[in-house]
């Protein structure tokens, strides 16, 4: 199993960023896949959920309305639409899957919300 990040960055208060994660070594489209983050000093913490189709949702209160989490199980790709970030957002995100009672992490990517 292989999950990479990719695309954060440093981007200004009530700004957008689109985290991707791509996956490999498993058959994608029969897992939901989790977005976590973990800010300085904090927890990690579970961002939002998608499941294996698509069709379902969750996001945890801080995020919710402002971001967007999709998947392309043709490219085994799971997305976090971020917009209207704020300093608070600032944290490593990573990608999760569950697999046989197993969990499988990316290597993170770094979001930084500053002026």
């Amino acid at each position: 199993v292989q999950l990479v990040e990719s695309g954060g960055g440093l981007v200004q208060p009530g700004g957008s960023l689109r985290l991707s994660c791509a996956a490999s070594g498993f058959t994608f489209s029969r897992y939901a896949m989790t977005w976590y983050r973990q800010a300085p000093g904090q927890g990690r913490e579970l961002v939002a959920v998608i499941t294996n189709t698509g069709g379902s949702t969750n996001y945890a209160n801080s995020v919710k309305g402002r971001f967007t989490i999709s998947r392309d199980n043709a490219k085994s790709t799971v997305y976090l639409q971020m917009n209207s970030l704020k300093p608070e957002d600032t944290a490593v995100y990573y990608c999760k899957v569950l697999i046989n009672g197993r969990d499988s992490w990316g290597q993170g990517t770094q979001v930084t919300v500053s002026s």
